[in-house]
Formats: structure tokens, sequence, C-alpha cells
């Protein structure tokens, strides 16, 4: 696995100082790049890892190209970082080769599911009556593709990806293992101490160019659809209620819960096991810090937070113990004010 730094150069459209004939072997993080290997440098506040580093070829942005060019061979480029993206992509095409498309003798294939041009199916997946698979798609070992589901043009379901039945995953999308797409959802009548399921009626329609993490799951609507936008990006274990709707790129790390009925909008980000509560509404841009709670619609964009500061066990027992009170304190707070304000000697106007 390795290509010349020209080639590296040219696939990014970047200027190169150095020479094009340099070997790199593989794209490593700056602070551990060795020799024969390519990093980046994306900001001025980590300007003295240039200094520091080992690799033989860096990428950064103008404002950094006098420090790189001293040390040694760089690509220069307006965005380091989104640079350095595309080049891990450009790399993937590269170096790893896919076989060429089959559709495995071991795969449980139904008659009337209809297969576009070039898809791959692995050992043991399952496509079953009704459903429609785009050209290109790649549907891994031991995957599910339920009745009358849909997965579009150029998508790939990793082993032991299951889409529900009717349910539909548009183009271009990546789907890691052991995602769950389409499963019931939480509905259930409370009736003399015993609980009546509502039948889950409705499907999960997800856009284009989506990536889901691996064992995540987005659960079917009661009536209507569970909807996720366009360009949207989900870490690892996430769950997502019935009929939420989350708008066009927007993203959300491990662990975040969305619960049903909730509106997420357009361009949002959620962080590491964050929670928002069913029926709320988040408006386009908002910013949900890690392990906030959303108890509240979100009407403005902006970045918010809702947690409780970690502190030494003993501190934060007594802190929570005064949050507890905080209301009967008010109260008192206000009674003094009021009688202050009466006991003081009123300002006859002469």
């Amino acid at each position: 696995m390795s290509q010349p730094l020209g080639a590296i150069a040219e696939a990014l459209r970047g200027r190169l100082i150095g020479d094009a004939n340099l070997i790199i072997h593989k794209l490593s993080p700056v602070g551990s790049a060795a020799p024969g290997e390519l990093s980046f440098v994306s900001h001025a506040r980590y300007a003295r890892q240039i200094d520091t580093t080992q690799a033989s070829a860096l990428l950064v942005p103008p404002a950094l190209v006098e420090a790189a060019q001293a040390r040694g061979a760089c690509i220069v480029v307006d965005d380091a970082y989104l640079a350095f993206a595309r080049l891990t992509q450009w790399w993937r095409q590269q170096h790893d080769d896919l076989p060429p498309p089959r559709l495995h003798p071991q795969a449980s294939i139904d008659p009337s599911a209809v297969i576009g041009q070039g898809v791959d199916v692995g050992p043991f997946a399952v496509i079953e009556a009704g459903a429609r698979i785009g050209d290109g798609a790649r549907i891994g070992a031991h995957a599910v593709v339920g009745r009358d589901a849909v997965v579009g043009d150029d998508t790939v379901l990793y082993p032991r990806v299951v889409i529900g039945a009717r349910c539909s995953v548009g183009a271009r999308g990546v789907l890691h293992p052991g995602v769950v797409i389409g499963a019931d959802g939480f509905g259930f009548a409370p009736h003399q101490g015993q609980w009546v399921k509502i039948e889950q009626l409705g499907a999960v329609r997800i856009g284009d160019d989506v990536e889901i993490g691996a064992n995540t799951c987005i659960d079917r609507g009661a009536l209507d659809d569970t909807v996720i936008g366009d360009g949207v990006k989900l870490d690892n274990l996430i769950q997502i209620g019935h009929n939420v709707q989350v708008g066009s790129n927007t993203a959300m790390a491990g662990c975040v819960g969305v619960a049903g009925s909730a509106t997420i909008g357009a361009n949002c980000t959620v962080g590491g096991g964050a929670v928002v509560l069913g029926h709320l509404s988040l408006a386009d841009g908002v910013h949900i810090s890690a392990a906030s709670v959303v108890t509240r619609s979100i009407q403005r964009p902006g970045h918010y937070t809702g947690m409780f500061p970690i502190d030494d066990n003993a501190a934060w027992e007594k802190n929570a113990a005064s949050l507890k009170q905080l209301n009967r304190l008010r109260e008192r707070l206000k009674a003094v004010e009021n009688a202050i304000a009466q006991a003081s000697p009123k300002n006859d106007t002469p």
C-alpha cells in the first residue's frame, strides 16, 4: 500500500512542495507518524507538531506552509482537515480492491425481488419478496432485506444488517454491522395492570448519503413513517424511536437516544450519550453537548448544554441535596424580599 507524493497532490488538487517521487506508505496521525508516512496539521494552534513529527510529508493550509516547507515535503491545501478526509477516501479506493459482484449461491433471494445491475449479495443473506435492490448495492453476509423493502443504488449493507418490511434506504448509504431498521416502535397501552401492544403500522424512510454506525436501531412509525433526511450521520449504538424526524446533514455521536415523535432539524449535532425526550422539536442548527438531556423544545439555533457537573462524590451529594431544596429556598427568599419591601419607609414626595 503505497503512492507517490505527486499522485496524492494531484488527487487533492493541492500545491506540492518537495519530491513528487517520494513514496508514501501510510497515512498516520501527526503525533505517531514515521518516515514514509503522511499526516496533516490543520490549524496554527497545532503548529508546534510540525517540528516534532517524523512524517515524511504533511498536508498543511497556506498559513503553515513556511514551517512545513522548512522541515521537508508538504502539500498545501485550503482546508487540511477536509483534504485529509478526502485523501482517506482516495487511499481506500486505490488499495481496497473489492471482489467482483456476485449473487452468492448460499444467499436466499425471493424470485419476486428486483435486483439491479452489479449487485453483490453475500452468503446467507436474505432478500424477501418484493424487495428492490439498486444498482451497485452490496448486501453483506447474513443481512436481511425484508418484504417490499428498498435499498438504493451503491448502498452498502455490512453483515447482519436488517432492513424491515416496507422500509427504504436511499442511494450511497453505508449501514455498519448490526444495524436494525424498522423494528417495532415502543408502543403499548396500559389496561388493568397489563400492557396492550399498539401495532406499529408505519415504516422507516432513510434518505441518500446516510451513514449509520454499528448496532444502531431506528424504529418504524406507529402510523406515519420514521424519517431520516439526506446526509445524516449516526454513530454506533444510537436509538431512534418511532415517528422521529431527523433533518438533512444532522450528525449524532454514539449512544444518543431520541424518544418517539421528536423532531430534530437540519444541520444539528448531538453529542455522545445525550437524550432527546419524546414529542420535542429542535430547530435547524441546534448543537447539543454530550450527556445532555433535552427536556424542552429548542426553537433557536445555538449550542445547548444540560448536565450536572462531575465532582468528588461527597461534594456531589451535598450539591444534589441543595439542588432538591432550591424551590423551597426560592420561596423563602421571595418572602424575605416582600417583608423587607413592606418594612422599608415610604418616600413621600413633598
